[in-house]
């Protein structure tokens, strides 16, 4: 921004300067070439005076020479056709003016290429006397350049100073917008302790001081949420002590350890969300898991529940060099596998099968889960809590959050088994 600023004025200053200084240019040559045009007519006139009181020639030609050394270049043509002043031929274009003022009996003033010259004609008994003053084009020329200079000079003062107070002025512009930006960044990457200090003109000020109330309000919210997300851990752990201290007291110890496990896999779901919810708005990037590995803890298991629901459940994970290594925590892996496995075993009839896998696709790795049921619609899942099936959408809307926050995607498909395949693809860590 400050450099904009500073290019625009200065080419507006530029534009203005020239618009002023070149018709002053001109103006000084107009100047000087009107000074010049009145010192040889002054001077013709001065010598014109003379001839009439002055008979002698001799006497003549030698105050022509002293006018002329005074001023401006003086030649006396007589009416026989002698110069007095200078014995040097005159200029055909001075000769052309000369005999133009004999015949009309007019003074003139012409801008010769030589100079400029001034012709008075002085009639006599003996014939027409003709005065020419002369300014060399030099001498016309000469208060020009240095008048040019000056203002050449005095233009680039000013754009200079003009380019000062821009530049000064875009400092004291962009400074704050600057720091504004570096403190809404650094809230952007949750560091809600960044402050802005409120500078420059009243309306980018106000913008700083707004943004401080918007970060303690951001601040505010999140103390309440945390609050309340420590009283639904707290609500929600205390039902699933209550289920286990119930667990203890089943006779059927099979039974008993069988819930007893799906218990403790509660309580790590809870432990997960609390934990989650916990979370500060900027961590580091997690370790790298293997999805490989987590399918086949999750088939392992799900297939005790799908076995009493006379389901199949089969995980084919291959042997990928490397592993199949994403960065992304290992609790989001699990929500997302559990949560399409939760959709398959609600969604699909008694007895379908269901099958999970992984694998590798160029830089991408993958996990999925397919089941043998109806399928899903094209417009069967169309966001949180909508779905065309009757459900509410939360489980795919998670599954489709987690992998879009790792820099992944979501796809629906056709399974092998017949129904929905549902394939999370997430960027493989190195």
């Amino acid at each position: 921004m400050r450099r904009r600023i500073t290019w625009l004025v200065a080419a507006t200053s530029s534009a203005l300067v020239v618009a002023f200084v070149i018709p002053l240019c001109l103006l000084l040559v107009v100047i000087a070439e009107d000074r010049a045009a009145a010192k040889a007519r002054d001077q013709a006139q001065n010598v014109a005076a003379l001839i009439g009181t002055v008979t002698d020639q001799r006497t003549l030609a030698q105050a022509v020479t002293t006018i002329g050394a005074t001023g401006a270049t003086v030649v006396v043509v007589t009416a026989s056709g002698q110069h007095l002043g200078s014995a040097e031929p005159l200029a055909a274009d001075s000769q052309a003016a000369v005999d133009r003022a004999r015949t009309s009996l007019q003074a003139v003033t012409v801008h010769q290429d030589h100079g400029i010259d001034a012709v008075v004609p002085v009639a006599r008994a003996g014939g027409v006397d003709v005065v020419l003053a002369t300014v060399p084009e030099n001498e016309v020329r000469s208060g020009v350049v240095p008048g040019w200079l000056a203002l050449g000079t005095l233009g680039a003062v000013l754009v200079g100073a003009t380019v000062l107070m821009a530049r000064e002025l875009g400092r004291r512009v962009s400074t704050p917008v600057t720091e504004l930006g570096t403190v809404a960044h650094r809230l952007y990457e949750g560091d809600l302790s960044a402050r802005a200090r409120p500078s420059g003109p009243e309306e980018t000020a106000e913008v700083g001081r707004t943004l401080n109330r918007l970060a303690d309000r951001i601040s505010e919210l999140l103390v309440a949420e945390r609050e309340r997300v420590a009283d639904l851990g707290h609500r929600l752990r205390t039902p699933v002590t209550a289920l286990r201290l119930a667990t203890d007291r089943l006779d059927d110890r099979e039974a008993a350890e069988r819930l007893d496990r799906l218990i403790d896999e509660l309580h790590h779901h809870v432990d997960s969300v609390v934990r989650d919810a916990r979370r500060g708005l900027r961590e580091d990037l997690p370790l790298p898991v293997d999805v490989g590995e987590i399918v086949a803890e999750r088939a392992a298991f799900w297939g005790v529940l799908a076995e009493d629901l006379g389901r199949e459940l089969v995980a084919s994970v291959p042997q990928v060099d490397g592993g199949l290594r994403v960065a992304i925590a290992r609790a989001d892996v699990i929500e997302c596998i559990d949560s399409l496995i939760d959709n398959c075993l609600t969604h699909t009839p008694d007895g379908a099968p269901i099958a999970l896998a992984a694998g590798v696709d160029g830089s991408q790795a993958w996990f999925e889960v397919a089941d043998g049921g109806p399928g899903l619609a094209s417009e069967g899942y169309r966001g949180r809590g909508e779905s065309a099936v009757g459900s509410t959408g939360l489980g795919l809307d998670i599954v489709d959050r987690i992998a879009t926050s790792a820099g992944g995607q979501v796809g629906f498909t056709r399974s092998h088994l017949g129904g929905l395949s549902v394939r999370v693809s997430l960027p493989r860590a190195e």
